[in-house]
């Protein structure tokens, strides 16, 4: 079992890949605020609740958990090496195409400037319906899922980089 679902990760991430091999950063060109701010980086850092765009996607944050040990059920789960934290997020198509929201993408950081990704497996036993793992959404919808961190029991999460594909420059959101 553990064989199959590792084969149909690489898969998909390798087919992620070659869908977004053409994919531009659009930041503030799909009527984001980002570009009549400057483009040099992110303007500002979103909080919790509050909008934050990348590309054609608006991520709006909605909770941060974090201290779980296992995700999905008893016969079909993932064990934390540390502890899971938990990122309940709304992502909205905001460009006039659909757009594939790439879980993998997703990059938390502790105090210390500590980078953890997503942990993409864990996160397909999160979300009972795949929300977060290569979701195609299309203009003028939205999806809410959970994005899964494993991280060490000891660390705090303080702060997301969000992404619209796998190239683009990211939106920063403060969890604290």
């Amino acid at each position: 079992m553990r064989k199959t679902t590792t084969f149909a990760l690489l898969a998909t991430a390798l087919i992620a890949l070659g869908c977004g091999a053409g994919a531009t950063d659009e930041a503030g060109s799909a009527g984001g605020d980002t570009a009549a701010k400057g483009e040099d980086k992110p303007a500002k850092t979103a909080k919790i609740g509050q909008a934050a765009r990348d590309g054609k996607f608006e991520f709006t944050v909605k909770s941060n958990k974090c201290g779980v040990a296992k995700v999905g059920s008893d016969l079909l789960g993932d064990k934390a090496q540390g502890q899971f934290c938990l990122v309940t997020v709304n992502v909205k198509n905001i460009g006039k195409e659909a757009q594939t929201l790439d879980g993998s993408s997703q990059k938390a950081f502790s105090a210390d400037g500590t980078e953890y990704s997503s942990d993409t497996e864990a996160g397909l036993y999160a979300n009972k319906d795949g929300s977060t793992f290569f979701e195609e959404i299309n203009p003028g919808n939205q999806v809410t899922g959970v994005f899964v961190f494993d991280i060490p029991k000891n660390v705090k999460l303080t702060k997301l980089e969000l992404h619209d594909s796998a190239f683009s420059g990211g939106v920063t959101v403060a969890l604290s």
